[in-house]
C-alpha cells in the first residue's frame, strides 16, 4: 500500500488541512474529511484547501466520511480520553487510523485501561491504531531509539528540541500562553486551560518500551519562559515581562538514577535545533539538527506511515512497536 490510497481526514484545522495538502501531493485522493465546526460544515474540501471543487464535502458524520476510506488520518486533541469515541467510531467499521492525539503515542502511561480496550477493538474489527507526528512520535523518541542503535551499551540517553514560536500556527502560540502574563499562563498550565507541550511523558516511555527497560519513576514538568527584555520575533513583539514561551522536560529513572531525558523548549526568537546525545559505556555518539518544521514535519510523518500501514498488525500500536531496533541499557531492569 504505497500510492493513490483514499484518504480521510477527521478534524480538518490547521494540521487536518495541512495533512490533506500533503497527501495530495503525494499522489492520494481525500475521499472524505469529518469535522463539527459550523464554519466549514457542507463545504467542499478543495474550495477550503484553495484548491477548487473537489467534490468532497465536509460533513459531520462518521459513517459517510470514511466508509470509502482505506485509512483515516485523526488530527483533533492532544488528549486520548477527548477522542476516544472518535478513533473507536472509526475501528468499529474496519478502518486503520493514525492519529496525531500525543498522549495516543505511548497511551499506556497515563490511560492504560482506555489503550486496553482500544487494542481489543481494533483486533476484533480487524483495524490498525497508531499515535505519531514529529513529537511525540519522531524527534525526541523514534529517532532517539534509531540513534540509539549504533551503541552497544547505554548509560544515559539526553534528547532536547528548541523551536521559535513565534513561527509557529497561531493555535500553538496560544496554547503555551505566548506574550500574556507569567502569572496567567503558570496557573493555566497547572489548571489545563494551557496545554503547553504534551507528550513529555510519552516520548521518554517509548525509548524504554524499544530498551526494555522497567522504569521506576517517571517525571515531567514545565514553566512559562518570561522575555527580560522587549524581544521581537518575526512580526511579533513580545514585552518585557511577558510569557515568551514554555520550556519543560520529561526524565525516566531506573533505582533513583536518570537514565532518559527529554527537554522541549518553545520560545519566541530562539535558535532552533534538536539534538541527541546517547552517552554508552564505550563510547558516546551525538546527533544535532538546525531544527525541523513542526506542521509539516508532523504531516510528512503521519504520511510517510500511511504508505506503510498494510504492513503491521491489527491492534494499538506504537512506534517502539514497529522501529526494528531494540536498544540496551547498563545494567537494565528488564520489563520481559
Amino acid at each position: 500500500m504505497t500510492m493513490g490510497l483514499r484518504i480521510a481526514i477527521y478534524g480538518f484545522g490547521e494540521i487536518g488541512r495541512l495533512i490533506a495538502r500533503v497527501a495530495l501531493s503525494r499522489g492520494h485522493e481525500i475521499v472524505g474529511v469529518l469535522d463539527i465546526n459550523p464554519e466549514i460544515l457542507g463545504k467542499d474540501v478543495g474550495e477550503i484547501l484553495g484548491l477548487g471543487k473537489l467534490g468532497i464535502k465536509i460533513t459531520r458524520d462518521v459513517e459517510e466520511a470514511v466508509r470509502r476510506c482505506d485509512i483515516t488520518l485523526h488530527a483533533t486533541g492532544s488528549y486520548l480520553p477527548k477522542v476516544y469515541d472518535q478513533i473507536a467510531s472509526v475501528v468499529m467499521l474496519g478502518k486503520p487510523i493514525i492519529s496525531t492525539c500525543e498522549t495516543l503515542a505511548y497511551p499506556y502511561y497515563r490511560y492504560p485501561i482506555l489503550a486496553r480496550r482500544l487494542d481489543e477493538l481494533a483486533k476484533t474489527h480487524g483495524s490498525t491504531i497508531l499515535g505519531s507526528g514529529i513529537n511525540p512520535g519522531f524527534l525526541l523518541d523514534t529517532l532517539v531509539i534509531v540513534t540509539s542503535a549504533t551503541v552497544p551499551v547505554i548509560r544515559r540517553i539526553r534528547a532536547r528540541r528548541r523551536l521559535d514560536a513565534s513561527r509557529r500556527r497561531s493555535s500553538f502560540r496560544r496554547k503555551i500562553g505566548l506574550g500574556l502574563e507569567p502569572g496567567e499562563v503558570a496557573d493555566g498550565l497547572r489548571s489545563g486551560k494551557y496545554s503547553g507541550h504534551v507528550g513529555y511523558a510519552e516520548s521518554v516511555c517509548l525509548i524504554a518500551d524499544a530498551a526494555g527497560l522497567n522504569l521506576s519513576k517517571v517525571e515531567e514538568g514545565q514553566e512559562p519562559v518570561i522575555a527580560d527584555q522587549d524581544v521581537k520575533a518575526g512580526s511579533m513583539i513580545i514585552e518585557e515581562g511577558r510569557v515568551r514561551g514554555v520550556r519543560g522536560y520529561g526524565a525516566g529513572y531506573v533505582d533513583d538514577v536518570e537514565r532518559i531525558r527529554v527537554e522541549f523548549e518553545a520560545v519566541a526568537g530562539i535558535q532552533e535545533y534538536e539534538e541527541i546525545i546517547v552517552e554508552g559505556e564505550e563510547y558516546s555518539v551525538t546527533w544535532r539538527s538546525d531544527g525541523t518544521p513542526g506542521d509539516l514535519g508532523t504531516a510528512s510523518v503521519i504520511l510517510s506511515l500511511t504508505e506503510r500501514v498494510d504492513r503491521l498488525p491489527y491492534g494499538l500500536l506504537t512506534m517502539a512497536d514497529i522501529i526494528p531496533f531494540g536498544i540496551r541499557f547498563m545494567g537494565r531492569r528488564n520489563s520481559n
